[in-house]
């Protein structure tokens, strides 16, 4: 636990942060960019919704007033004046309202010379179009009336579409949550008065005026003033930093107890926090190009299918029939683009994002999901994720004669006027005692030095290092035995004097969680490894990591530095799944394979995430790497269903068995592909039986 304690510890500054020396982010988990290149473009959610809902509705007439269906369902829809043309002029404008995102990416595909998911539905979509208004213009003898499965087709696939997009996360929610650290106005010193300004008129070497509880309008030095100021945003520690005249101090950070005026050192672009902001940038934008198993499977597909109709046409014509060669090949590019492909993985990410949401992990990006599977080591930032992010008093040493739970009353009664975690931390370890805490008076608080009161007619202070220095105190020798081996271990150290002797010394240390144990161990025992990044002494993560059994530590690493351990581990061959909850691990959330980050930090850190924790126990990463292996599993056996219908069913419509009698009618052909979608479906819905309880960890 870093030695920043209020009032306690000696003070210590925090390295600048030029961000001309950060690295630069290299992957990325955020799948809207990556369709915003491809198959998505310029197209939202709500677009999808809103076309998938208005395509429904008028699908249903369609349907209903189709013969094919009629026929097949044994019914006969009622018949009035124009009543043969509901469904051309509905399914016209399903095809050109909820057709239009297909046929504009397979456009867009067809340029880029990547023949993908939306090509084949628009492919089929074309061809269901004209086949149909041929049909109902009777102009030739073909039975190929499909407006009712190019309805159903558009709907089902919008549908598909529309699911998939809401499982994907959104990078710029990261950089709004970024920019969301920084004031709106400052206040800038100007002839012993202030003068309110926006951020942006502020230039190097201005004097502003931070108030008690406001946050840091730019980079600067402090010119007058001390404080406590909130760092969390920067270091995603919880424990406030005294700061004082000389000191640094970083946009975004918060002035907790009392006023400062500082010099402007950096503003705009140059800050550290604009800095971090670029780090996330960059590595959402230099993303991975893989693309989905869906897009994979429908580019083999729409070249089966386009070589398959094309060599039916030409058998067909061969043996003289022109008609049944048009028959057979429209039937054959109708159904080579099977629904059960559209909605294969959209329905096993959505299935596979409740299923999370109910453990406790919300799955912001469907990569994510994919690729925990692929992980081999996990990245765990300490404070606040392995390690409960709060002081906690370990141990106590008293003088000969003065018992323990003294020495801790005496501390705790001195530190109950003070509201910072060490105070607390202290005061709830002597409430444990039982025994009651003697008043205190003449409270006084030592900016990087410690606390002081008087107790019963004694004057007590509570302090580290710099209180010893300041009082010119040494330990005594059984005091300084014990407090050697805290130290060693990296605890915290405060001492307690009564009247200008040492009586004693408390140890306080970052807790373990529990359950990071169980996370570890459970890790491992999957083949995958652990390793820890912090900003601590490296004493404090060696005892952290001896006591996890962790495989690799990387200690005292700067906050702008953390996303270049990332990069180093990938530059092993290591994917690397980094679990963190500070906006100085966003950059290395972004970097990392799969990002995931602990929900009760920092609204940066979960949006620069592929995967938010929503409590703040290491086991659930267990969940995420089970769920990432059951819902690939789900997704390869709809894909091999969905594919496999086509290879089969694309040359019996093709006639290939003709000779012997047996034809894939288009009516078949239909019901065939929507059996496959109902099969599909069911197959996804298993994946409900998946327990993903993180106390059930092995």
């Amino acid at each position: 636990m870093e030695e920043h304690s209020k009032g306690h510890l000696h003070q210590e500054t925090m390295p600048s942060m030029d961000h001309s020396t950060m690295g630069h982010g290299g992957m990325d988990h955020d799948d809207h960019a990556v369709h915003t290149q491809g198959q998505h473009a310029g197209h939202s959610t709500a677009m999808f919704k809103n076309r998938f809902w208005l395509t429904l509705t008028l699908s249903i007439p369609v349907v209903y007033f189709s013969p094919m269906v009629g026929h097949l369902l044994g019914y006969v829809a009622p018949e009035f004046p124009g009543s043969r043309w509901i469904a051309p002029i509905l399914g016209t404008v399903i095809f050109f309202y909820g057709g239009q995102p297909f046929l504009r990416g397979g456009w867009q595909e067809i340029k880029a010379r990547q023949p993908g998911m939306m090509l084949l539905i628009s492919m089929a979509i074309t061809v269901a179009f004209i086949a149909s208004w041929v049909t109902s213009l009777s102009l030739g003898s073909f039975d190929l009336d499909f407006w009712w499965e190019l309805a159903l087709l558009v709907a089902i696939m919008l549908l598909g579409h529309w699911i998939e997009m809401r499982a994907l996360g959104s990078a710029r929610g990261a950089l709004d949550a970024l920019a969301a650290l920084l004031p709106d106005e400052a206040e800038r010193v100007i002839n012993g008065g202030t003068e309110t300004i926006g951020i942006a008129e502020l230039v190097s070497g201005d004097i502003v005026l931070v108030r008690s509880g406001a946050r840091m309008p730019a980079d600067g030095l402090i010119t007058e003033g001390s404080a406590e100021v909130d760092e969390s945003m920067i270091t995603g520690e919880s424990k406030t930093v005294p700061r004082t005249v000389g000191d640094p101090v970083v946009a975004g950070t918060v002035a907790t107890d009392s006023s400062l005026r500082l010099r402007v050192t950096a503003v705009g672009d140059d800050t550290a926090l604009a800095g971090i902001q670029r780090l996330v940038a960059e590595a959402q934008s230099s993303t991975s190009r893989a693309q989905a198993l869906a897009d994979r499977a429908a580019a083999f597909l729409f070249y089966f299918a386009a070589g398959s109709g094309v060599i039916t046409f030409i058998v067909w014509s061969l043996l003289g029939s022109i008609p049944d060669a048009v028959t057979r090949t429209v039937t054959v590019l109708v159904i080579a683009c099977p629904h059960a492909l559209g909605l294969a993985i959209p329905l096993v990410i959505a299935i596979s994002t409740e299923r999370a949401a109910r453990a406790g992990v919300l799955i912001k990006n469907r990569m994510a999901l994919e690729r925990m599977r692929t992980i081999d080591v996990v990245l765990f930032d300490k404070t606040g994720t392995l390690t409960k992010g709060e002081p906690a008093l370990t141990d106590v040493e008293a003088i000969q004669g003065l018992s323990t739970n003294g020495l801790l009353v005496l501390a705790a009664a001195v530190e109950s006027d003070s509201e910072h975690p060490v105070a607390r931390a202290i005061v709830n370890a002597a409430q444990l005692t039982g025994v009651p805490l003697p008043t205190a008076t003449d409270f006084r608080s030592m900016t990087g030095i410690g606390v002081q009161a008087t107790i019963n007619g004694s004057s007590l202070a509570v302090g580290g290092p710099a209180l010893l220095a300041e009082l010119n105190q040494t330990e005594p020798d059984d005091i300084a035995t014990a407090t050697r081996g805290w130290k060693e271990r990296g605890a915290s150290v405060l001492h307690v004097i009564r009247d200008g002797a040492v009586i004693g010394a408390v140890a306080l240390e970052d807790k373990v969680r529990d359950e990071s144990r169980q996370a570890v161990q459970a890790l491992q025992n999957r083949g995958i490894k652990v390793a820890m990044i912090t900003g601590d002494a490296r004493q404090v993560a060696q005892s952290v990591a001896a006591e996890l059994h962790i495989d690799e530590v990387f200690a005292e690493v700067l906050p702008q530095d953390k996303d270049q351990k990332v990069a180093e581990l990938q530059g092993r061959g290591l994917k690397v799944a980094m679990v963190g909850d500070g906006v100085n691990d966003a950059p290395a959330l972004a970097r990392a394979e799969v990002g995931i980050a602990i929900g009760a930090g920092t609204d940066v850190a979960m949006e620069s995430a592929g995967v938010v924790l929503a409590g703040n126990d290491p086991r659930a990463v267990l969940s995420m790497v089970d769920l990432s292996h059951a819902s690939y599993r789900k997704m390869w056996q709809n894909l091999v269903w969905a594919t496999g219908y086509n290879i089969i069913s694309v040359p019996l419509a093709a006639g290939v068995f003709a000779f012997a009698g047996i034809v894939l009618s288009p009516a078949a052909g239909a019901v065939l592909m929507s059996l496959s979608t109902i099969v599909v479906a069911l197959n996804a819905q298993l994946l409900r039986r998946l327990k993903l309880n993180p106390a059930d960890v092995r």
